[in-house]
């Protein structure tokens, strides 16, 4: 075990040969800092003041130059040859409230949801533990570094942990999946990460937003407000942006739950419905934030948002949210991924 002493604190953690710095941290309950976990935000930046420590992803986008001359690290990418001296900001506010553990889990099923995104439900031997929204990180043999994709379901006592998974042309990780992962394959999974989850002690109306397999972690957190009865006395404004008509998904997921035309609305966009393969679209057209500004109008801060999706669609919804209607950054909730 390596020993990682935080500079200017009272606190120390142990990390395990192959954990990061981020990881040892948060399982030490700490409250570190991040959003993605896979080197893509820059959000766990720290400086290794004192030891050695190796670098998973020496690239990682999550630094600019000036960091990297600045000897600055990131913890989600960074492994500790021995005991290390760190200076990171710590933040209450980022204390995991599960901490998240690694353990191995088996392919038991996988299912179609669209054209390009398949859900892989996967089961482990304890009690799936995470709150809805959150995300997980996949060791999948053969693929280096490591996937964050996020949960569909809820928490549960069988082990099971079901990620949507969209393919990506040349991604290894999504290749690997689809292709040679076959009912029995067994990965390692790392998890829960991620502060967009759902906030069960907010009482406002619900705002939804989802593009790609973003669709997974929205799913979630309407499951989760159905199972702790939020629905009986809030809304829930479920939107989901795709490019061509066979893109659009979740409202047979949604019709499961009770309230769906009622206390639950399902709000389908495309922003590109002449580009399809022969299927027709008569539904909305233009850019999700769009649908949303259209819908919600003058009651934007009087709802809860939460967003997943592509990086396009996350900033046009920040933009819309934050400038054009002063919604108070407490009230809007997404894990950046890119």
């Amino acid at each position: 075990m390596r020993e990682i002493t935080v500079e200017g604190t009272s606190h120390q953690f142990s990390c395990d040969g192959g954990d990061t710095v981020l990881g040892g941290g948060l399982r030490a309950g700490l409250g570190m800092p991040y959003e993605c976990a896979v080197g893509a935000c820059g959000t766990c930046k720290f400086e290794l003041l004192e030891g050695e420590i190796e670098e998973g992803w020496s690239a990682a986008p999550g630094l600019s130059e000036r960091d990297r001359a600045k000897g600055r690290k990131l913890a989600c990418q960074c492994r500790p040859k021995g005991d290390c001296r760190i200076k990171i900001r710590l933040d209450d506010a980022c204390r995991p409230i599960i901490v998240p553990r690694k353990f191995d889990a088996v392919l038991v099923a996988s299912e179609d949801v669209t054209h390009d995104i398949r859900e892989f439900r996967f089961r482990g031997t304890s009690p799936a533990a995470f709150l809805p929204g959150q995300f997980a990180l996949l060791h999948l043999p053969g693929v280096p570094g490591v996937r964050a994709y996020s949960m569909a379901n809820l928490a549960n006592d069988e082990g099971a942990w079901h990620f949507q998974v969209r393919r990506v042309e040349g991604g290894a990780g999504s290749s690997a999946l689809f292709d040679r992962f076959s009912h029995g394959a067994r990965i390692q999974i790392d998890g829960p990460y991620g502060a967009a989850h759902l906030r069960t002690d907010a009482a406002r109306d619900v705002v939804c937003v989802a593009g790609g397999s973003g669709l997974a972690p929205m799913l979630s957190i309407a499951r989760g407000m159905s199972q702790s009865g939020m629905l009986a006395t809030q809304r829930l404004h479920f939107f989901y942006g795709g490019r061509e008509a066979r893109d659009v998904c979740g409202e047979a997921q949604l019709r499961s739950l009770q309230g769906y035309g009622d206390r639950i609305r399902f709000y389908p966009v495309v922003s590109a419905p002449n580009e399809g393969n022969g299927t027709t679209w008569e539904g909305r057209t233009g850019f999700v934030h769009q649908h949303v500004e259209d819908v919600i109008g003058a009651q934007m801060q009087a709802c809860e948002f939460y967003m997943a999706g592509p990086p396009p669609m996350i900033h046009a919804m920040q933009d819309m949210l934050h400038v054009r209607h002063a919604v108070p950054p407490a009230q809007i909730h997404f894990d950046r991924f890119f």
